[in-house]
């Protein structure tokens, strides 16, 4: 069953009020695509994923190429979609705003605004800076007249995994300011779950975002530790991307095992004739 963009919406803001769930992250119309077919409840895009797709590293993909990303992702499935909007794509709030005005014409359910200084990769807007545009966005999103999950996000553990307490400070601000979600990624990263359940309690009762990148804590510890959503970012772009890799660099030698460890053909064709 088709459902309106309204309806997507507003199930995404549900999946956010209780209980736990993973948000895959695609790269493409395929992936997302397969995704769905798996069976999971909502999608969220990644800056890296999409841009090693065009041949770029992160951060290198521009804004309109984002914006068009994001409506073919949506177009191409019935689940909500989170975006990457990476830093908004300007530095000062007016800017922000602006650009989450046309991410949320994309069609996208929720959207993700970083603290990060877009010129200068290593860099972090200060609290005061960051909750300024976090305020930006809410108003613009709040303008708009439509349901869109707002993420807060700082990086600084990305940099400084030991930075856990300047972290939830953010956090709480960005929570003031109007995000409805927050995310650090990073966080139990050190194998510290001591920090995740710290920076839910801290932004409680609204919801937090752990990005998940390989073993070492399981989905059921994070949702009793109190985490309402799980992503795992570019990790699956890396997984496909390493597979190839590994693959072609074996094709180089005159190698052609690893070509059994593809996925079928007439199983994929299967998965999108479903779509057509």
């Amino acid at each position: 069953m088709t459902r309106s963009n309204a309806e997507k919406r507003a199930a995404f803001r549900a999946l956010h009020k209780e209980g736990c769930f993973v948000l895959p992250n695609p790269w493409d119309v395929g992936s997302a695509r397969l995704f769905q077919h798996l069976g999971f409840s909502a999608l969220a895009t990644t800056s890296t994923g999409y841009a090693w797709t065009m041949g770029h590293p992160d951060y290198k993909v521009t804004r309109d190429a984002v914006l068009e990303h994001l409506t073919m992702i949506f177009k191409a499935t019935e689940l909500p979609i989170n975006a990457d909007f990476e830093s908004g794509f300007a530095a000062d709030p007016e800017g922000v705003a602006d650009n989450v005005k046309l991410a949320i014409k994309t069609g996208v359910a929720g959207l993700s605004i970083e603290d990060r200084e877009i010129s200068s990769p290593f860099g972090l807007y200060d609290t005061k800076r960051s909750v300024e545009r976090i305020k930006a966005a809410r108003k613009a999103i709040d303008e708009s007249g439509e349901d869109v999950v707002l993420v807060g996000r700082t990086e600084g553990l990305l940099s400084d995994p030991s930075a856990i307490n300047p972290a939830i400070d953010k956090l709480v601000a960005l929570a003031d300011a109007g995000a409805d979600c927050l995310y650090a990624p990073g966080v139990g990263m050190t194998g510290k779950k001591e920090d995740i359940a710290a920076m839910v309690k801290a932004v409680a009762p609204k919801p937090v975002n752990v990005l998940v990148r390989g073993p070492g804590i399981s989905f059921a510890e994070l949702r009793d530790l109190g985490v309402r959503r799980i992503s795992v970012g570019g990790a699956l772009a890396l997984v496909g991307w390493g597979a190839v890799r590994t693959a072609a660099l074996e094709l180089k030698d005159g190698k052609f095992e690893r070509l059994v460890d593809a996925a079928r053909s007439g199983e994929m064709n299967d998965v999108f004739s479903k779509f057509d």
